[in-house]
């Protein structure tokens, strides 16, 4: 049965699990003991990572010739990721705080690994545009201070917008996740001693647990949600006018805003599932992410497939609408012409596979649902690929049009480094950290009753 409390009424809890103590033990027992699966896999994203750094030190040394952007498509995968993972870390926080204002319960064992998610990709997307550079010791270039050379950067500028919008973003995103953590951390702290016991009590901030504690903590988390919720907005709206503000047929659109940002929701929900499903096979969470709450991200999977598949949509009737030759050659160049199979699968995957998850067998069956959750990453990573490399190939002058071959190696290798350190990275973040709040899925327990 659910149990009301102040209000509120929240799902039974966690299988298996009826007091606190079996709640710590579980949720820090496979952090402590993570299991032979799981070193096998961290070895493995490292050597990716490896690759990814090798890749990027020959590009250093050669230069930027040595990806194949050339003229006039100079915008390639570099840029196509750097989207990518500005999208998946926008989602993760945007998750978490919105299923936490609404009071969804099952948020209990998803919010921590969202809120990481989104630390993790933010700071991978923050490395692509400093990648694109080939210069990357000129980075400071584009700082904004007094300098004796006399060289501001152009306010007006894209890449400014993304250097304030990337930055404002990843400190509210640390914020938020940290914020919630602080409770998990000081029982971390309690259990410990030694080194490790010095290190959990400096960032559990002299945790105590009192009535006071507990109320400035939830002011702060709640602050925090309302504070991230129009800021993911606002910020993935500001990456989607890096193109809006170009005139070129396809990018230049007002519909970019909400469409990025519907884009970025899905393609985070997907990457939440891809992340969930073998984490709770490794760390044996099977009780604590339940197919209930695998099914709860299916359906709202649904919800922001509708979403996509309409914005596709409206963005090829506008096209239509508006008259404009160039923007009507435009779209149905992406239809027929030399990116049409991405074109193609972009709208499968997006907008066709995520209907399957109205059948609840599907919902509920672990291997369809990791299989749509990979096939929607793919989806969303074509659609950069689509907007971004498909619009500057195919502009207004048809004696400047090109097509973006295909990626060079040494592009392959940066991608993978870059999927590799994502991977890595909350790796270890499930090594050192809970994965799943601990104070969250304790309030799911109903409060044992006072002996009389």
């Amino acid at each position: 049965m659910a149990t009301v409390s102040h209000g509120v009424t929240k799902a039974a809890g966690p299988q298996n699990l009826t007091t606190y103590g079996a709640v710590d033990d579980q949720i820090l027992g496979a952090m402590w003991t993570p299991g032979r699966v799981y070193w096998i896999w961290l070895a493995a994203t490292g050597l990716g990572v490896l690759v990814g750094a090798c890749s990027w030190a020959y590009q250093i040394a050669t230069g930027l010739g040595s990806a194949n952007i050339l003229h006039p498509a100079m915008w390639g995968t570099y840029l196509v990721n750097f989207v990518f993972w500005v999208g998946i870390a926008h989602s993760g926080t945007l998750i978490s705080a919105i299923l936490f204002l609404f009071r969804a319960s099952w948020r209990t064992t998803i919010s921590r690994s969202s809120e990481a998610m989104t630390v993790f990709a933010v700071m991978i997307a923050g490395m692509f545009p400093l990648i694109h550079l080939g210069r990357v010791w000129l980075v400071y270039w584009i700082l904004p201070y007094p300098n004796q050379r006399n060289l501001w950067p152009n306010f007006q500028s894209p890449l400014v917008f993304d250097v304030v919008a990337i930055s404002t973003y990843l400190t509210v995103s640390f914020l938020f996740w940290y914020t919630g953590m602080i409770p998990d951390l000081a029982t971390i702290r309690d259990r410990t001693t030694g080194m490790k016991n010095r290190i959990y009590g400096f960032f559990s901030l002299g945790w105590r647990g009192s009535n006071k504690s507990w109320k400035h903590y939830g002011t702060a988390y709640l602050l925090f949600a309302a504070l991230a919720t129009p800021l993911v907005i606002s910020v993935h709206s500001v990456v989607s006018w890096d193109f809006a503000l170009g005139v070129v047929p396809g990018w230049h659109s007002t519909i970019f805003a909400p469409y990025f940002v519907a884009g970025a929701i899905h393609s985070g929900l997907a990457m939440v599932l891809v992340l969930l499903i073998p984490m709770r096979k490794i760390f044996k969470f099977e009780n604590l992410v339940t197919i209930k709450v695998l099914e709860e991200i299916g359906k709202t999977i649904i919800l922001t497939g509708l979403i996509v598949g309409y914005s596709y949509i409206v963005e090829h009737f506008l096209a239509w609408y508006s008259g404009g030759k160039a923007e009507q050659d435009q779209f149905m160049w992406r239809i027929t012409g030399y990116y049409s199979w991405c074109f193609w699968m972009m709208i499968i995957c997006n907008a066709v596979v995520p209907v399957v998850l109205f059948f609840k067998k599907v919902r509920t069956n672990i291997p369809a649902l990791f299989s749509i959750g990979i096939l929607v990453l793919i989806g969303m990573w074509m659609e950069r690929l689509v907007i971004i490399v498909g619009s500057e190939a195919h502009e207004y002058d048809p004696y400047s049009w090109g097509v973006y071959m295909y990626p060079s190696l040494v592009e392959w290798g940066i991608m993978i480094g870059s999927f590799s350190l994502f991977f890595f990275l909350f790796l270890l973040f499930a090594k050192f950290l809970p994965t799943i709040a601990i104070t969250e899925v304790k309030e799911a327990i109903p409060v044992p009753a006072r002996n009389k």
